[in-house]
């Protein structure tokens, strides 16, 4: 069938309902509703769609569409549940499950008849990690269920008014409803808070008398203060007492009202360090990164088991298996993110072990550079640069790694860099849920990480030019097909670092191990003397800085563009080949 999607942004859902209706076979356009009504009615035009999908609406689809054409909405909410915030209330009301419904549009928000419907559990995660996740699952599964039954033909949906489905209303969760009272609330409900709203919208405070949007939260064992007083910063997030405990949030954003010139996520210790100091505070300012008036407290690299406290990268080892683990929000790798992976990397390879697993958290893998920490910079060229040369030597390190194999394992999505850092493993292993973005395009750049190595030796140079090119989302099962990823591994995101450890012990148990090993440190050398890996870079860094170098390049406005949510491009539809 010809489908359209109309999506208020090409998010983590749009893009996996994509890819996989057309891995389905389905010829499939995306319009991005954030145009406005009228390029929605355009796309329909040209298109001319036998069915219309909607993965993530924030607007109401035009009333002459959903009369003219069959229209498919997904929301987050099980059958019965309407409103605009519905995976909101469900963290808020720490609901055990919840569910998706694809019903039928029409006049009445979220009260049309039922195609499709699943329901998945609510883990204790953020609210983004659970919509890319769990949430993601079982509305893509229900997409595709629907879609076959209205190809089929011979299905009738369920009206909402059948017995069984109990009509909910749920309005707008506000901030109101988000306020954290951090003299009254536990730890347990100021992390419910700060995870229900961890992307968006945050949660709406006061720090240093300044209006900031607070975005994640994670537990903290040890350390203790005044409710509401700042304790420490630790690798660009910052520790916050409550009544009972404390919490790390990683990132805040200051109020657009508040004349901040960067009013969007960053590191909460980058967008602290631009504060003046609380009273009675001492000591110069010593750096950009993090306020002088907060103790930078680290955490060690192998974290003890009986320690409950955040960390953003992590070192562990079970038997001849080494597993360096990280998570940054948003996938974004910033210059000192990097810097760190780095460090933590090398003191894998000093370790004894055979195989070396680098991911296998849940969520992101990695989006590459971090562009909103490149936005805020004083020198985003400069930035641009620094980042992309810190990203490149992590990169570098995994592909001079000869003494033992080297597994990325992908939990969830990759994009640009973030894919070229897995494609430096020997092995790539994804779960099945899991969208990778080959390609740099969409930002304006030629791209670095050694691409022009790593993608046509695994793809082939005709397939590299391809996905580069056309600059479109590909699911786990393609990205195993087109041999991106080595393995697909068929679990659900709260078990993926589990089986990742099955997987890992069972590939250091191999006998042929150490061939693998001694093959993989003969082709290195012999890539090395067809063309060193130094070239590769050079000639990728040269073009990428021309680009960051030149004022009037696209990539400046388009990554102003995306960091501060500006919508860009044409309002035609992508994808689906005419």
């Amino acid at each position: 069938m010809d489908i359209l999607l109309v999506a208020s942004a090409f998010n983590s859902l749009s893009q996996r309902v994509y890819a996989e209706l057309s891995d389905e076979g389905h010829r499939v356009d995306v319009v991005l509703a954030s145009h406005g009504a009228d390029a929605v009615r355009a796309a329909v035009q040209e298109v001319r769609p036998d069915l219309v999908v909607a993965p993530m609406l924030k607007t109401a689809l035009p009333e002459d569409v959903w009369q003219q054409h069959t229209c498919l909405i997904v929301h987050p909410g099980p059958p019965g549940d309407r409103g605009p915030s519905s995976l909101d209330w469900a963290i808020a009301g720490g609901a055990p499950e919840w569910g998706v419904t694809v019903l039928q549009a029409e006049a009445a928000m979220d009260a049309g008849d039922v195609w499709a419907d699943g329901s998945f559990p609510v883990p204790p995660a953020g609210k983004s990690d659970v919509y890319r996740n769990e949430a993601a699952d079982a509305a893509t599964a229900a997409v595709l269920q629907a879609v076959r039954r209205y190809a089929d033909g011979s299905y009738k949906p369920r009206p909402q008014s059948e017995p069984g489905i109990h009509v909910v209303w749920r309005g707008f969760f506000r901030q109101e409803q988000r306020r954290i009272d951090w003299e009254r609330d536990s730890t347990e409900t100021v992390l419910r808070k700060l995870r229900g709203a961890d992307s968006q919208p945050g949660v709406r405070d006061e720090i240093c008398g300044r209006e900031v949007f607070l975005h994640g939260g994670h537990p903290e064992d040890r350390l203790r203060g005044e409710p509401g007083e700042l304790l420490a910063t630790r690798s660009g997030a910052v520790c916050r007492a409550t009544r009972d405990g404390a919490v790390w949030i990683p990132e805040l954003r200051p109020r657009k009202s508040s004349g901040d010139p960067a009013p969007f996520r960053r590191p909460a210790a980058s967008v602290l360090a631009g504060f003046p100091a609380p009273p009675g505070s001492h000591g110069m300012p010593t750096s950009s990164e993090r306020p002088h008036w907060l103790p930078e407290i680290a955490a060690p690299l192998e974290l003890p088991p009986d320690r409950a406290t955040w960390t953003d990268i992590r070192y562990r080892q079970h038997g001849q298996v080494g597993f360096v683990t990280f998570s940054f929000p948003g996938g974004a790798m910033s210059t000192t993110h990097c810097r760190r992976l780095l460090a933590a990397y090398r003191y894998a390879l000093s370790r004894p072990t055979s195989v070396l697993v680098l991911g296998g958290a849940r969520d992101f893998f990695s989006n590459g550079i971090h562009l909103n920490v490149i936005e805020a910079s004083s020198d985003p060229a400069g930035e641009s640069w620094s980042n992309l040369n810190a990203m490149n030597d992590v990169v570098e390190a995994v592909l001079r790694t000869t003494d033992r194999l080297v597994v990325a394992a992908l939990g969830g999505n990759a994009a640009a860099g973030g894919v070229m850092l897995a494609l430096a493993a020997d092995e790539v292993w994804c779960r099945t849920g899991s969208v990778l973005n080959p390609h740099y395009r969409t930002m304006g750049l030629y791209g670095s990480e050694y691409w022009t190595y790593s993608l046509p030796r695994r793809v082939g140079a005709e397939t590299a030019e391809r996905l580069t090119g056309e600059a479109l989302p590909v699911s786990a099962a393609t990205a195993a097909r087109i041999g991106l990823v080595d393995r697909l591994v068929p679990a659900q995101a709260r078990e993926f670092t589990t089986e990742v450890e099955r997987l890992a012990a069972a590939l250091a148990d191999d006998p042929d191990l150490t061939g693998r090993i001694t093959a993989k440190t003969t082709a290195r050398h012999a890539d090395e003397l067809q063309r060193p890996l130094a070239e590769y870079r050079r000639t990728e860094l040269a073009r990428m800085r021309t680009i960051f170098f030149d004022r009037q390049a696209p990539y400046h406005a388009l990554r102003s563009a995306f960091v501060r949510k500006i919508p860009t491009g044409s309002p035609r539809p992508l994808g689906g080949a005419r």
